[in-house]
């Protein structure tokens, strides 16, 4: 047994801790990998014919099944068990492994890469093998982080707040350890890019070995007595109907259902929930659940520009982008595990608040920076930003809301993914047209209407500038074009500190309301369902 104090007086030894750890880097090796292999026109897209969107959309196959999988195991994962999640994520992960070499093979026939009229049938069926894998893939993705996060919170019940901060340092040191890896490999991958879909296998073996004799904890939620119906009325039907319809949402993009059909199923599901838990839920938990949208917005909508952002000159000067996502990951890896010291002194809502005014400086400064050595002081700023988001919000669901149990931990992990897909992303990028828009129309009057085309998504339609018709224009006419809707999208992240700016306001009132109640504590729930 440990002994150490952070340890709830049953918590098993620390080793179940850096199995999930370890649990947790293998997700971010598999994003990473996948990202690499999708976003290279040397790998899949040349190997598989695929084009910009049939390549978008095959890692998108990986990212909504990774949301959704968090929520629905977080509503079954006491029933089932711990092991029995780790063990089925691991098989995701081989199912996966199995899928995409199967592709490989399928497009050489058993030796060289085929041609003609049999390349393009063998094609089929491989992006079909591919398709089905990536999701399998963010099955099991996210069923790691449906019993990781629960795990964790009990083992460390007295500050689960830092050692949530800890356990999430996995996911940029994966980020960390498999941009060195592919960069290291280098042409090695051109050659053979099976290399990738191996060194997902070295996590995930790891933690299979580590965790598959280790002895789970009972969930505080469990061991306190707190019924089911009780953790379900914690989130409550507004919780329910802001997760529910992402969720939805999502999968009605995914299947083509009307916005009718979304309407019916989303209705039939909340009075359902509704009728058995009776509760609209706590309010601090559906507060969090909103805080969470313009969090996932401003930590994971603004990634694709500021990375863009940042690889331009890394490019000049020659070097691979993929050390855009090491540096700025490799910020986030150290700050979290040196969390507690941090969180103590802050208190988590104090920590929160100082990470949005940090968010809303760096997101500012990047918006006017120029030259490698600004943009990443300005990027250094917002990633000390960002850091603390995503664990410590957690970490203040798990801490105020025990008898939510693994439901409001994850689902509020779940709201965050699919808002960044489905809202955040998208909202961004609207903006950030828009900004392109008014810039080339007062720059080069009468242009714009030439070179945009009119598209539409969730929120409305938008229009934006279209890279085929800039193409068609004279060659100078057209870098004119590119350089001034550039500069206009980076300009747009000034309008993003919205978002960080609406979570201060929300933390300070937090804080104030904790403070007129005697201070920030955590709840503790003890046996017999006493808090």
């Amino acid at each position: 047994m440990s002994k150490n104090p952070d340890l709830s007086p049953e918590a098993p030894s620390m080793a179940l801790f850096w199995g999930c750890f370890i649990a947790l880097i293998t997700t971010s090796f598999a994003f990473i990998t996948r990202a690499f292999l999708v976003n290279d026109p040397d790998l899949w897209p040349a190997d598989f014919g695929l084009d910009k969107v049939q390549a978008q959309e095959l890692f998108g196959a990986g990212v909504w099944p990774f949301a959704i999988s968090i929520i629905a195991f977080s509503l079954i994962i006491d029933k089932i068990g711990y092991r029995v999640a780790m063990f089925i994520s691991f098989g995701c992960y081989v199912a996966y492994a199995a899928l995409a070499l199967h592709a490989y093979s399928v497009i050489r026939g058993g030796g060289g890469m085929l041609e003609g009229e049999a390349l393009e049938a063998a094609r089929g069926q491989a992006y079909s093998s591919l398709y089905w894998g990536s999701i399998i893939l963010g099955l099991g993705n996210g069923t790691v982080e449906a019993f990781i996060n629960p795990v964790v919170a009990t083992m460390f019940n007295r500050h689960k707040t830092k050692w949530l901060n800890i356990l999430h340092a996995g996911w940029p040191g994966g980020l960390v350890f498999g941009g060195l890896i592919t960069i290291g490999f280098g042409a090695k991958v051109a050659e053979d890019w099976r290399i990738l879909v191996y060194v997902l296998a070295a996590p995930a073996v790891v933690y299979l070995v580590m965790l598959a004799k280790s002895r789970f904890p009972l969930n505080e939620r469990v061991a306190s007595g707190t019924s089911y119906r009780e953790m379900l009325a914690e989130f409550g039907v507004i919780g329910a109907a802001i997760a529910g319809f992402l969720v939805v949402k999502q999968l009605g993009v995914v299947f083509g259902w009307s916005n009718a059909v979304v309407t019916i199923i989303l209705a039939v599901l909340l009075v359902a929930y509704g009728a058995y838990c009776r509760s609209a839920g706590r309010g601090i938990i559906i507060l969090l659940c909103l805080i969470m949208v313009p969090l996932a917005t401003t930590e994971l909508g603004t990634d694709a520009a500021i990375t863009g952002i940042m690889e331009e000159p890394l490019k000049n000067a020659g070097r691979n982008p993929l050390w855009v996502l090491v540096y700025t990951s490799a910020i986030m890896m150290v700050l979290r595990f040196v969390a507690g010291p941090i969180v103590h002194r802050l208190t988590p809502l104090g920590l929160l608040a100082t990470c949005s005014l940090l968010a809303i400086i760096g997101l500012f400064l990047l918006s006017r920076s120029t030259g490698m050595f600004a943009i990443f002081a300005a990027a250094t700023v917002y990633g000390l930003g960002k850091t603390f988001f995503w664990p410590t919000m957690l970490g203040v669901a798990a801490e105020q809301s025990p008898k939510g149990g693994a439901l409001t931990l994850n689902a509020l992990g779940g709201i965050g993914m699919l808002t960044a897909g489905v809202i955040g992303g998208p909202l961004i990028g609207e903006m950030q047209e828009r900004s392109a828009e008014t810039a080339i129309e007062q720059k080069m009057p009468g242009v714009y209407e030439t070179v945009s085309r009119e598209d539409s998504y969730f929120l409305g339609g938008y229009t934006a500038v279209d890279e085929s018709k800039v193409a068609e224009l004279p060659e100078e006419r057209a870098a004119e074009v590119r350089e001034v809707a550039k500069h206009a999208k980076q300009g747009a992240l000034a309008k993003v500190t919205v978002f960080p700016a609406v979570m201060l306001i929300c933390y300070l009132g937090m804080m104030a309301w904790f403070r007129m109640r005697g201070g920030y504590k955590p709840v503790e729930l003890q046996e017999g369902h006493g808090a």
